[in-house]
């Protein structure tokens, strides 16, 4: 089966519009991301989206238990499922900015990822499960929620031994991995944030730094959280480090993560070098990208997923359909 083709939507104003034209480009899935500072709110905008569309499956990018207590995620879950039956999978996360922008740690113990899976699950089929030491249920009288149980996939973003292993045990499949673990897996969805150059078009033109600029600034948003110094390793990634380490401790994470997947902030746009971009994001020319996008396949990846970015999303979307032959 030839890789899925999906998009992944920051929350906002045009989302459901950019959701009609990926399901008119022949795109399998539209993602939105969920991070509650930064966009607007993952399951009222995913209510829109499940309305005005037909066709194209839809996916969280992902949630993080500790922003919602799991009966209100079983009820959100729910009321999709109602508008849009048999069309939802739910990607679930230990963390990143969904955390660390609102200053918390950016990773939850897997452990209580895993407990959170069980509880979702078990609220989805109907079940009494114990929460904070009391017995919780979905009771809704007659009318109110779909039939229980509700059924819908759920893939975690795992890396690594402890997280493969919870996918295994709770999931139906892994979503964006920092390396495809092979075949393990029955789902493994795949981001790829960037954007498909034009003939000759230079990684310095405008277009491109708008389009790709916010992807490339992800790794090093992602290395500052996870690592502290190893952003140093980034091409002005020590620079970068020291401009946002000038800042007060309690406001530096706000710093770090405005503009996040969007657009380039300060910081980003005072030390972020387009040359690098092919090396630091999904950019390319077509022929490159499909290149990597074989490789991908080959690794066990069956769904990648288009970050879409920069002042002109139809345009990616449509140059995203067309590398992958929609």
């Amino acid at each position: 089966m030839p890789l899925r083709l999906a998009c992944l939507l920051a929350p906002g104003p045009q989302t459901v519009a950019h959701a009609l034209l990926a399901e008119s480009l022949g795109y399998d899935r539209v993602w939105l991301a969920d991070s509650p500072a930064l966009w607007q709110d993952i399951w009222a905008r995913m209510a829109l989206v499940a309305e005005h569309t037909h066709r194209i499956q839809l996916g969280t990018a992902v949630l993080i238990p500790s922003l919602r207590h799991v009966v209100t995620q079983a009820a959100a879950i729910a009321t999709i499922a109602d508008i849009a039956p048999d069309r939802l999978t739910v990607g679930l996360a230990t963390g990143f900015t969904g955390r660390a922008a609102l200053g918390q740690p950016q990773r939850l113990p897997w452990a209580v990822v895993k407990r959170y899976v069980q509880q979702l699950r078990g609220l989805l089929q109907g079940e009494q499960v114990e929460v904070d030491g009391a017995l919780c249920q979905l009771i809704p009288s007659p009318g109110f929620m779909p039939p229980r149980p509700i059924t819908v996939p759920i893939v975690l973003a795992a890396s690594g031994p402890r997280g493969y292993q919870v996918a295994r045990e709770v999931a139906d499949g892994i979503i964006n991995p920092v390396r495809p673990p092979g075949a393990d897996f029955p789902e493994c969805i795949q981001s790829a944030w960037g954007t498909v150059l034009a003939d000759g078009e230079d990684l310095t033109a405008p277009r491109v730094r708008a389009a790709a600029g916010a992807a490339i600034a992800l790794r090093y948003h992602m290395a500052y959280a996870y690592g502290g110094m190893r952003v140093d390793t980034l091409p002005n990634g020590r620079a970068w480090r020291e401009r946002i380490e000038r800042l007060p401790d309690a406001t530096r994470h706000l710093a770090v993560h405005y503009g996040h997947c969007v657009e380039l902030n300060e910081h980003d746009a005072a030390c972020i070098d387009m040359t690098a971009a092919k090396q630091l994001s999904f950019t390319g020319t077509a022929e490159e990208l499909r290149e990597r996008l074989a490789t991908m396949e080959a690794q066990g990846v069956t769904e990648v997923m288009f970050g879409i970015m920069g002042a002109d999303v139809p345009r990616e979307m449509r140059a995203f359909a067309q590398l992958v032959g929609r």
